[in-house]
């Protein structure tokens, strides 16, 4: 396996848990026909995970585990670091996808200081 085959996984990962989580904001959030739906048929499972959804946006619960993740990886040494880190990216973007940016920024900028750190030699 190629020692460059992690960073092209996460470079393609990232975009697409990016457009997913755009997916998931305009196609369930804001699409103006799960209001009058979801009014009448609350029991439904898509009404059930956009409340739920929502109440996690609103407790800025995503924000927050990115944040802690990033804060985590920062200070964890090795690898233990670089794969909190990557949790981290991959909590911030829906986090600042789904109306959270501002705890969000400060999780995606501290764990992509950790992912570029240069690791020391051994």
């Amino acid at each position: 396996m190629s020692r460059h085959f992690p960073l092209l996984a996460l470079l393609l990962i990232l975009p697409l848990w990016l457009a997913a989580s755009y997916g998931v904001r305009f196609a369930l959030m804001e699409d103006t026909q799960w209001v009058g739906l979801c009014v009448d048929e609350a029991a439904r499972w898509e009404c059930q995970m956009r409340a739920s959804l929502g109440l996690l946006i609103h407790f800025r619960v995503i924000a927050y585990t990115a944040l802690a993740l990033a804060v985590i990886a920062f200070v964890a040494p090795g690898r233990i670091g670089r794969g909190l880190a990557v949790l981290a990216v991959l909590f911030g973007l829906p986090a600042l996808v789904l109306y959270s940016a501002s705890l969000a920024v400060f999780a995606v900028v501290i764990a992509a200081l950790r992912l570029v750190r240069a690791t020391p030699a051994t």
